[in-house]
């Protein structure tokens, strides 16, 4: 059998560890970046941090400047001026250390992820605590500790009572049967907060209503409303709600009035299950007298530098006589840690700019909007446009543009919030979308609620004020927006 040679060109772009982890690194948040720094620290005893010097300001629309710090003087790569590391070295074997060669380096993905508020007892220990007073037996207790394992965050229990008996069956060794399962559950309906550990939303308000009516209040009207015209209810048919149940438009509105003051999402009130989100603006935007001020949260310029332990260390060990095999071993230890730390210090260094340059851009392209803070002054704005100016990647734009935030005198946005695309105006001029969204919103909040506008009446009235909008395009923005649709506006 012939073997065949032949030769073949192609062209491949890859990237190197350092590029990914500087990606990485770049689309951290600033709440996170403190953390990512002293995971950092521990891993690495050559690199010390010390405390952050004051941000530098960037002063005026068109007098931009880079508020990145040059590293300092003594940076790493003048350790190596005056000691010859070579001899350490046994053919380039040890050259590359092996951090390089490593493609996460410990560094977890990082994404934007919403912090939990700390609080002493969580949701799932509040009811635990409730149960110890339903006197049940050891299996009941059992029982009940599975149901509320199994309870959503918003309270409710979506999987089906047969699979929980399968649970405790196959993880527990616990046998019970379905009607076990089911009388448990009732008694953890009873517990606080109302409506909690309901199979759906009907079930969830009408235990609500049940409490109420336990209380001494007059419910019955919203009961029946729950019970037999739950999806007249739903779809906002309340003309035939008033027909079938013979009420006044007085009535009825009280009865509606009753059920919309439930709570739908009875776990989100307790304190444990609230998800809160903190927001640690990475730029601060400031409208001094028609100059915009720029200013990068200091906690982007970390002061670290190389430990001058580790320098002295180096140099300690390339004054020596070099023979020792663990004194070999020890320096390139020490070579692979400084490396490291100058890489790292290097990323912050590269992160900084990075991000002084896109905000800068964002700025003057979005001059108008920082002055006066109005949304109808967003100029149209892609992720291309930012790239081309800045010479950055359009990857990388979209990584500061998803994960940074600037505080301004109107408000703390999104990076993201600037960006939108082009909508032609009636006179051949680019308007933003999110200029369009935000005349849709003034428009629907305006309106009758009981005549709410059509689809077709908002294309009508966009029309009017000079914005080619088709009613699949209104369309389209109101649910962007979360906005329903008329009939689901319309209120009595």
């Amino acid at each position: 059998m012939a073997l065949g040679q032949r030769l073949q060109q192609k062209l491949q772009q890859k990237l190197s560890p350092q590029q990914i982890q500087l990606m990485k690194l770049l689309q951290i948040p600033t709440a996170n970046l403190e953390t990512r720094i002293k995971e950092e620290l521990e891993e690495n005893p050559a690199l010390e941090w010390e405390v952050a010097s004051p941000a530098e300001s960037v002063t005026g629309t068109d007098e931009y400047a880079d508020t990145t710090e040059e590293p300092a003087s003594d940076s790493v790569s003048d350790i190596y001026n005056d000691i010859d590391v070579s001899p350490y070295l046994q053919d380039g074997e040890d050259e590359i250390p092996e951090y390089r060669l490593q493609t996460n380096n410990g560094i977890p993905e990082m994404e934007d992820r919403p912090f939990r508020d700390v609080s002493s007892v969580s949701f799932y220990e509040a009811l635990l605590d409730q149960v110890h007073w339903l006197e049940l037996n050891e299996i009941e207790q059992q029982v009940a500790e599975q149901l509320i394992g199994s309870l959503e965050e918003d309270g409710y229990l979506r999987r089906d009572v047969q699979a929980i008996v399968d649970d405790l069956a196959f993880r527990q060794n616990v046998y019970v049967d379905a009607a076990l399962v089911e009388d448990v559950l009732k008694r953890i309906q009873a517990l606080d907060p109302p409506g909690i550990a309901a199979r759906n939303l009907r079930e969830c308000l009408l235990l609500q209503v049940e409490r109420l009516s336990a209380e001494g209040r007059d419910v019955a009207l919203a009961r029946k409303i729950l019970s037999d015209y739950f999806e007249e209810f739903t779809r906002k048919n309340y003309d035939k709600l008033q027909r079938d149940l013979e009420l006044t438009e007085s009535a009825l509105r009280d009865g509606l009035q009753q059920i919309t003051q439930l709570n739908p999402k009875p776990g989100g009130i307790t304190e444990g299950t609230a998800q809160q989100q903190y927001v640690i603006p990475d730029f601060f935007v400031i409208n001094n007298q028609g100059r915009l001020e720029l200013t990068l949260n200091s906690r982007n310029a970390p002061e670290l530098r190389v430990s001058q332990e580790y320098r002295e260390m180096l140099k300690q060990y390339d004054a020596g006589i070099k023979k020792n095999q663990s004194e070999k071993e020890a320096v390139l230890f020490i070579k692979q840690k400084i490396d490291s730390a100058k890489w790292f210090i290097d990323a912050i260094h590269q992160r900084q700019q990075t991000l002084t340059k896109v905000m800068t851009c964002l700025l003057e392209y979005q001059q108008p909007f920082f002055l006066t803070g109005d949304e109808t002054e967003l100029r149209p704005m892609i992720l291309k446009d930012i790239a081309g100016k800045t010479g950055l990647d359009i990857s990388t734009i979209s990584r500061v543009a998803n994960s940074k935030f600037v505080q301004t005198e109107f408000g703390t946005y999104r990076l993201k919030f600037f960006f939108s695309e082009a909508v032609k105006t009636q006179s051949g001029e680019e308007a933003s979308t999110r200029e369009v969204k935000k005349i849709l919103s003034e428009l629907i909040e305006g309106e009758d609620k009981k005549n709410p506008l059509s689809d077709d009446q908002l294309a009508e009235l966009l029309t009017g004020r000079g914005y080619n909008v088709a009613r699949r395009t209104v369309a389209k923005y109101r649910e962007q927006m979360n906005i329903s649709v008329a009939r689901l506006r319309k209120e009595w």
